[in-house]
């Protein structure tokens, strides 16, 4: 307990400092200052892999898995990067949420903070259930698997994420009976008063939707991971880390998403990889090593070839 303890002790403080310090006034996130903090927190992560192997050779941690040093670090890079390569759908959301309730860039960054916080609490719980019923229940990982080969061909075969229109969602029409809502905004307060009473502005409405869609795609993302490793720690943590680095992710890809519209083919790649593997576990073994390497390279290539179409286009 003592680590996961810490953990959160660490996660508090880093939020507290980036919206008490470095954010403290809310200002407009160049494409300039987004690269550098997503770079940032690409490190940090990255460095916090070796604090898994530090921590995997110690008795700090229920090592319930018996996973080796070199194995959770591994595990834990992979499950980072398959939450971060999953996360860009959920920009394309988060984009369409922001312009239809013409969210100003200057408060978007707001929105997305509390949206972290929610997002951390969601995905908590979603992972402790998922892993009580992998653990207790094994055939749940077919189920699992089946799932995220579902989810990827619908992907590949469904409607486009622009069809998605917030204001006629069931989540906006069900917020406007309970609490009534405004147009009118009053910087970033998420509450005014009006003719009504206390009303809901178009920040608040954007941060409940962005929160339900949030958990949705966790429906999605919380499986994928769990088919890398059913340990607790390292499922949580690398989670909680690509959920961090989500907010200047968007930053620095909300102009430019367009140009990576190939990146949903190596989404697809990804889910199906990671779906074939839990319908293969009990069967065929796929090394860690071989999954990050797929993984590393569906991104890079799914990168490569958005560039390289933009390119013939202009």
């Amino acid at each position: 307990m003592v680590v996961w303890i810490l953990f959160f002790v660490l996660i508090i403080l880093i939020l507290a400092l980036d919206l008490g310090v470095f954010n403290k006034n809310p200002h407009i996130i160049t494409t300039k200052e987004a690269s550098k903090w997503t770079a940032i927190w690409v490190t940090f992560s990255v460095l916090f892999s070796g604090v898994i192997y530090w921590l995997y050779g110690t008795d700090y941690i229920a090592n319930t898995s018996h996973l080796t040093q070199y194995g959770a670090a591994l595990k834990f890079i992979t499950g980072y990067l398959i939450e971060l390569s999953l996360s860009v759908d959920n920009i394309f959301v988060i984009a369409i949420i922001f312009a239809s309730f013409k969210i100003p860039q200057k408060y978007q960054h707001r929105v997305l903070f509390w949206g972290i916080l929610g997002a951390i609490v969601f995905r908590g719980l979603m992972i402790s259930f998922g892993v009580i019923i992998i653990n207790k229940f094994a055939w749940t990982t077919y189920v699992f698997g089946v799932f995220l080969i579902f989810t990827a061909m619908k992907m590949l075969f469904g409607k486009d994420d622009e069809d998605f229109e917030p204001k006629d969602s069931f989540v906006y029409k069900t917020l406007g009976k309970i609490i009534p809502i405004t147009s009118e905004t009053d910087k970033e307060k998420f509450f005014i008063k009006t003719e009504k009473g206390k009303s809901a502005t178009p920040l608040f409405v954007a941060l409940i939707v962005i929160e339900v869609m949030d958990v949705l795609f966790a429906v999605d993302s919380v499986p994928a991971i769990l088919a890398i490793t059913s340990d607790p720690f390292i499922v949580f943590s690398s989670n909680i880390f690509a959920i961090l680095g989500l907010r200047s992710m968007y930053f620095f890809l909300a102009n430019m998403l367009e140009k990576f519209s190939y990146l949903e083919y190596s989404l697809i790649a990804i889910l199906s990889f990671v779906g074939v593997k839990m319908l293969l576990h009990d069967y065929f073994e796929i090394p860690e090593w071989a999954s990050l390497a797929f993984i590393a390279l569906s991104l890079v290539v799914g990168v490569i070839v958005s560039l390289q179409k933009n390119k013939n286009k202009s």
